[in-house]
């Protein structure tokens, strides 16, 4: 079995945020999550990574992050852009948005020939979850079913103080498994307790210690060739039903092999708590949570020291 590689999506720009939040420093030492995530990820097993980018931001994310890195790990750079698509679609006029996660693993599927984990550029995750995700990939194959993995969270350790966030609320069977997810775009906390909308006025409470997704994923090398087989019909769908936003989501496509039994997923659940820069005001909590695991000794001061 070949060793399992990390992915990681940092192609999109933070809107909310206001900025490349990706390379934006967390600390005096100039890491930024990523690192953290990197360097939990080395202690986990992966020993390769790829960065999805923008190809604009190539000379950026390299002084930032990927020059160190190389150091450690073996880092490859795959760029997702909006026309990369199969021939025969162009791109809606006046598109500028891209095509969401599913299209960015595509864009690495020439790089990736391994079980290989997925996460955001902009979350930290904990060691517990890379460890439990390495493991998975390291134990289990493909038979009759492909076997996937992901790593869910309990719902109150993924919100901010600060606003709304978008999370897949995941529906399992008594073992573990996805049946599926419940994509609420806006979950906030309210005083009956956390609670989605659809339209801003009706708000239904979650209920608590309920499993959530933060798009950490664990896949075998099948994956890919199910992301490009699909990929097609998706944009038929898209460029006629929504042209400008539709965009092709990793859950969605998980979701439609579970429901064709051609996949299983695993739910492997982390207790640890997610931190993350959506919104400017959240990244005093990020500073301080990781200096305070940095004070615990969970981290050295220097990520990356020889």
């Amino acid at each position: 079995m070949k060793k399992p590689v990390l992915i990681i999506m940092a192609a999109g720009m933070g809107s909310r945020y206001g900025g490349l939040k990706q390379i934006d420093p967390i600390d005096s030492q100039g890491h930024i999550i990523m690192d953290f995530s990197i360097y939990d990820a080395k202690k986990a097993g992966f020993e390769e990574v790829i960065f999805i980018i923008k190809k604009e931001n190539e000379k950026d994310f390299k002084e930032v992050i990927g020059e160190r890195v190389s150091r450690f790990m073996k880092v490859h750079y795959v760029f997702q852009d909006i026309n990369n698509i199969p021939e025969g679609f162009s791109v809606p006029e006046g598109r500028v948005k891209p095509w969401g996660t599913g299209h960015a693993v595509l864009s690495a599927i020439d790089t990736v020939d391994a079980p290989f984990a997925v996460i955001n550029a902009d979350d930290y995750y904990g060691a517990d979850a890379f460890k439990k995700i390495y493991d998975f990939l390291t134990t289990h194959q493909d038979d009759e079913k492909y076997h996937y993995t992901m790593v869910g969270y309990v719902l109150e350790n993924t919100l901010t103080e600060n606003g709304h966030v978008a999370r897949g609320v995941c529906v399992t069977d008594e073992n573990g498994y996805l049946i599926g997810i419940d994509e609420r775009t806006h979950i906030e906390k309210r005083p009956e307790g956390t609670a989605y909308t659809e339209d801003g006025e009706t708000w239904t409470v979650i209920p608590a210690g309920s499993t959530v997704s933060m798009n950490m994923w664990g896949f075998s090398a099948s994956f890919m060739k199910e992301l490009a087989a699909r990929f097609p019909a998706f944009l038929e769908k898209a460029i006629t039903e929504n042209p400008m936003k539709g965009e092709y989501f990793l859950p969605s496509v998980v979701g439609d092999l579970l429901a064709e039994g051609k996949a299983d997923a695993k739910v492997l659940t982390s207790t640890d708590r997610w931190y993350g820069v959506t919104y400017k005001e959240d990244k005093p909590v990020v500073v301080k949570a990781m200096q305070q695991m940095k004070d615990e000794g969970k981290y050295p001061e220097y990520l990356w020291e020889a």
